[in-house]
């Protein structure tokens, strides 16, 4: 079973510096009907503008990701990470006992566009972490979190795994665990899962489905999102 949600569904948060769409309730925008899949709480598609960003703000029990589309992420926080991400980058922060960080778009000219992801983690008042890694050029399906870092992942504390799908005018298949639910977000192009046509910003949840055709006519990235 797959259940579309169109990308001009989502909710919007309109400042003089973020244009944001929400895939599920968040701050102002709030539907009953859409408060996250499982674990998954948060799929904010943000954009920035140049010299624009997050003041210093506090986190708790929480896994937030950052999954960078085009332009830069200037990152700080009480760990003691400073560091700028760039397109292709992926960042995973365990909130755990409690951090304070911020997020800026450093350039003066370009635009930042990136997908800011939370799930909520298996452990409450674990120990704060970090890890980033670059996957602009991995294709096909990639994982790229997953709950004990393998295949070169990074590590969250959920039983949960996200994947890049990565096409370009090409088909792949997915076995998927039908026992578990997915939500599948997609970032830029257009693609088919097992028919159903889905362009940018379009998510859908997939339940009870043992095998995921994807196939694109097209350069296409999505995420999946494997579910407890």
């Amino acid at each position: 079973m797959i259940n579309l949600r169109p990308a001009n569904e989502r909710g919007r948060a309109r400042y003089s510096w973020l244009q944001s769409r929400h895939t599920f309730s968040f701050a102002h925008y709030y539907d009953p009907r859409h408060m996250g899949v499982s674990a998954l709480r948060v799929i904010n598609d943000d954009r920035v503008s140049p010299g624009a960003g997050f003041e210093t703000h506090p986190h708790r029990d929480m896994e937030i990701i950052s999954y960078v589309l085009s332009g830069q992420i200037e990152h700080k926080d009480t760990m003691g990470f400073h560091t700028v991400l760039k397109a292709g980058d992926v960042q995973v922060m365990s909130a755990g006992t409690g951090i304070l960080h911020s997020e800026f778009n450093p350039s003066s000219t370009e635009e930042l566009h990136f997908l800011q992801i939370w799930i909520q983690p298996n452990k409450r008042g674990v120990e704060p972490g970090y890890s980033e890694k670059n996957f602009s050029d991995v294709t096909g399906v990639t994982r790229i979190v997953s709950p004990d870092g393998r295949d070169g992942s990074l590590p969250i504390h959920q039983n949960a795994s996200i994947y890049k799908i990565a096409l370009a005018n090409e088909i792949t298949e997915f076995a998927s665990d039908p026992k578990r639910p997915y939500y599948l977000h997609v970032a830029r192009g257009q693609l088919k899962v097992n028919g159903i046509k889905m362009s940018e910003g379009d998510g859908a949840t997939i339940a009870a489905e043992e095998i995921l055709n994807f196939v694109s006519d097209q350069t296409a990235e999505a995420l999946l999102f494997e579910l407890p």
